[in-house]
């Protein structure tokens, strides 16, 4: 049995799908906070299962049976360690013989605000004996792409990474590297660096944006404390906000570029490209 947590957020559904296709339905659990949103996936034959990361009594039950496991990062930034050894503690109470984790690039060394709650997370899976598999995901090309309309309508795209490098990739990309992990062999104890295999900049993705919406979209770098005023201006809550700005930072400083081929290695191909993240975005 594979249980998959998070299984109906954007991530954790393109997981689903790739294993659908790899085993049966019967295999696979969706374990998900609220399993009315699972229905879809409960008529393909796969078992869903409350899981709520803050409530651990619902861990138990949904991974019981469990063989494998991934563990899909909380979205819920401050109170994630904790969740997140909820979720370790049942896998290892399960007899999971393989936690895989959905971490960030560089995730021991980085210095990205985003980095310090998966470092320790990865932390208490050594510690607990599972054997595991660190899936240390990139920028996600989505993260770009997902709000190109604002772009096109001022004819620019903000930020603060100056030219800084994204070794970004697409959420299938990483959903399918997910997919070989729980179903293939040979990963027990690995750390792979999850990235794109062509970086670009901010100004390469105003290019790419320009020449498929056939009007002229230009990056303008701001200072970092006019791009967080900028972003609370657009309604952005200052969390999340902070986080925008301290990563374009970070990708100024190389903390998003990468040259490991970890990622085409796993999946067995190419990584989406820019040109078709934005193309399917501009479609969309």
């Amino acid at each position: 049995m594979i249980v998959v947590t998070g299984a109906t957020g954007k991530l954790g559904r393109l997981v689903i799908e790739g294993l659908l296709a790899k085993i049966p339905a019967g295999e696979i659990v969706a374990a998900v906070r609220n399993p009315e949103k699972a229905r879809d996936l409960a008529a393909l034959g796969v078992n869903v299962r409350q899981a709520d990361y803050s409530q651990p009594e619902t861990l138990s039950a949904a991974f019981a049976g469990a063989d494998k496991a991934l563990l899909i990062s909380s979205n819920q930034l401050g109170v994630r360690i904790a969740q997140h050894q909820a979720v370790i503690d049942a896998a290892r109470a399960a007899g999971a013989t393989l936690l895989a984790y959905t971490s960030i690039l560089r995730a021991d060394t980085s210095t990205l605000m985003l980095a310090a709650e998966h470092k320790a997370t990865e932390t208490n899976i050594r510690h607990s004996g599972l054997n595991f598999a660190f899936l240390r995901n990139g920028w996600y090309l989505e993260n770009h792409t997902e709000q190109l309309g604002a772009a096109i309508q001022h004819g620019a795209i903000l930020g603060a990474a100056g030219d800084g490098r994204f070794a970004s990739a697409s959420r299938a990309d990483f959903a399918a590297a997910a997919v070989a992990v729980l179903t293939g062999s040979g990963h027990e104890n690995k750390v792979y660096e999850l990235a794109g295999d062509i970086p670009y900049t901010l100004t390469t993705l105003a290019e790419e944006v320009s020449a498929q919406a056939g009007t002229t979209v230009s990056y303008n770098h701001l200072p970092e404390e006019a791009y967080r005023s900028a972003l609370l201006g657009f309604g952005l809550p200052a969390e999340f906000a902070e986080i925008l700005v301290d990563s374009d930072l970070g990708a100024s400083k190389g903390e998003l570029d990468s040259t490991s081929s970890d990622l085409r290695d796993l999946i067995g191909r190419p990584t989406v490209t820019l040109a078709d993240a934005v193309s399917t975005a501009l479609k969309s």
